[in-house]
């Protein structure tokens, strides 16, 4: 007794060819059904290369559509004639011209001789199916599917949506019990006649040619009615991407797939000229016997997919571009934002530089161009000093810096005077440490040459700005690490709060800070905040600020003054 193969074939017909004479050299009957819409041409030359064989059929040519009912029509055909030629056939393997046998004929033929009444095909119920990908898994079976969902794919929704609607139902006839699982099986000689000669197999078939993708679920449902003995499992590895698209093996995957143990692997790359070779020559080094196991090979799989569908944490790329909130981190690395720093302290980005060792930039998302450490005007990554550039996709432009420079904490400025476009997006990212001394703007202000009608104009449409701001980091859903104080908290002691910042930026942890930065001149600044009330404007980021105090010398901390102007 042997093995015969039904091959499916449609293109790469000399891989097929090749493929179906390595089976039948080697005593296996092979049956080949070419698909009605390959031209006559190619056709012809597959028939004529495999013509010195005797142990080959051609079967009747059906058009073989995805999610059609001419794949079940083409495995029954070419099934039947695999019975009716070959007796001593006693399982009939269904391939396609994309198989490749991972192992020796030899092997296959023994494996299935210690398992005479088994029939391997995967054949689960529609509530325990946990890889169909589109939403259809009972509903394949209860609704029509007259149009196709490759070539009519909008009517092929609306239609499906439209049942839904009226809550149409096609009636399952009562003998049936729907059943999923890969197309691919191996049945044997009693199960499969059993199946093509079902005394309802007229009313059977007309019910299966309405039900989408009915090869998944044919011989998956009926096998459970005619065998004795079912092996819920596929003697051939295929594995598919989470679009439900199966995946393609290339060359480089050859130790992948002699580790799997199994049978026959689908789909194989055509010019895959390695693999070939290698699994059809007949010196290849021999294996130990091994049941098929294709989990072995799971977790690459499992992380191929993940990589795909995630990518690398902050690499946005025209290739995988994800949708928003599916990215796989927003931004690659830990970064810090400062707002109101550069306005309370002279010459902060240097300070701060030196103290936590790491790039320092001014203000990157200022309105007239972006302020790199240093002054360059062209940073790594080909990122250039252009505001309008920068502007034209601020979400790109930050995560392109954070990407660019991995390995190296950047630090920024920030402010209401900036472009606000970012909020959300550094908000709920995780990687952001932001720091903000609330109100600090008006320093600038302060210390201003312009009439106070302007400032207080100017004063009251940057507090709105930073007021939004301070509610997009308060939100539930912010991730960023956040620090908020006022200017009249911060100011009364710093020496804390930037230790807490070095701390957590740079790798000089643990190094204490003994003085801070100088300090710009806040006297009369009081007076200023109540000169904005005056006017009609009401400063309330600022904090306390009593009038005609001066703040920088109010407290000291553990008695060491911090130094001031």
């Amino acid at each position: 007794m042997t093995v015969g193969f039904v091959m499916l074939c449609h293109t790469a017909l000399d891989r097929a060819a090749q493929i179906a004479r390595h089976w039948a050299e080697r005593g296996c009957p092979v049956v080949v059904h070419v698909d009605r819409r390959v031209a006559s041409k190619p056709y012809g030359q597959l028939v004529a290369d495999l013509a010195d064989l005797p142990n080959v059929r051609f079967s009747g040519r059906h058009a073989c559509e995805w999610g059609t009912w001419g794949i079940v029509a083409a495995s029954q055909e070419a099934a039947t004639l695999m019975l009716r030629d070959f007796s001593d056939v006693r399982h009939v393997y269904l391939a396609s011209g994309s198989c490749l046998p991972l192992r020796p004929v030899e092997e296959l033929r023994t494996y299935l001789d210690e398992r005479p009444k088994t029939d391997f095909i995967e054949s689960v119920t529609t509530e325990d199916v946990g890889w169909t990908i589109g939403g259809l898994d009972f509903e394949r079976f209860t609704l029509r599917f007259p149009f196709s969902w490759r070539k009519q794919k909008w009517w092929f929704d609306t239609y499906v949506k439209l049942q839904r609607m009226v809550r149409f139902r096609r009636k399952i006839p009562a003998e049936l019990v729907p059943h999923l699982g890969s197309q691919w099986w191996c049945l044997t000689r009693q199960t499969l006649s059993a199946i093509l000669e079902h005394p309802e197999r007229a009313k059977i078939d007309r019910y299966f040619q309405k039900v989408w993708i009915p090869d998944e679920s044919y011989f998956q449902t009926l096998v459970r009615q005619v065998s004795s003995t079912v092996e819920s499992r596929s003697l051939t590895l295929s594995k598919f991407d989470f679009q439900g698209k199966p995946h393609i093996f290339y060359d480089d995957h050859l130790q992948l797939l002699r580790r799997s143990d199994c049978f026959v692997a689908r789909k194989i790359w055509p010019d895959a000229v390695k693999l070939y070779g290698a699994f059809l020559s007949d010196d290849r080094s021999r294996q130990a016997a091994a049941e098929p196991n294709p989990g072995k090979i799971d977790r690459l799989f499992a992380k191929a997919v993940e990589r795909r569908t995630k990518g690398r944490p902050g690499l946005y790329m025209q290739s995988r571009f994800p949708n928003e909130n599916f990215e796989n981190g927003r931004t690659a690395g830990p970064y810090s934002v400062f707002c109101g720093f550069a306005d309370v302290f002279e010459n902060f980005e240097i300070w701060l530089s030196k103290a936590s060792g790491t790039r320092v930039h001014g203000h990157l998302f200022a309105p007239d161009r972006v302020y790199f450490a240093g002054g360059e005007s062209v940073y790594n990554g080909a990122l250039c000093d252009s505001a309008k550039v920068r502007d034209y996709n601020p979400k790109s432009f930050l995560t392109s810096l954070i990407w660019n420079t991995r390995g190296e904490r950047q630090c920024f400025q920030f402010g209401p005077a900036d472009t606000q476009k970012l909020n959300w997006f550094m908000s709920l990212d995780g990687n952001a440490q932001i720091s903000v001394i609330s109100g600090a703007w008006a320093v600038p202000l302060f210390h201003s040459n312009q009439n106070f009608s302007d400032i207080r104009r100017e004063a009251a449409r940057l507090q709105k700005i930073e007021q939004e701001f301070l509610n997009v980091l308060r939100s539930p859903y912010a991730k960023a690490r956040v620090r908020v104080w006022s200017l009249a908290d911060f100011i009364e002691n710093p020496m804390e709060p930037l230790q807490t910042i070095i701390d957590e930026i740079g790798p000089r942890q643990g190094r204490r800070l003994t003085e801070a930065p100088r300090m710009a001149d806040l006297t009369g600044f009081g007076q200023f905040l109540q000169n904005l009330r005056n006017q009609g404007m009401q400063p309330v980021l600022m904090g306390d600020f009593p009038v005609g105090d001066d703040p920088a010398t109010k407290s000291t901390r553990r008695g060491r003054p911090y130094l001031v102007k």
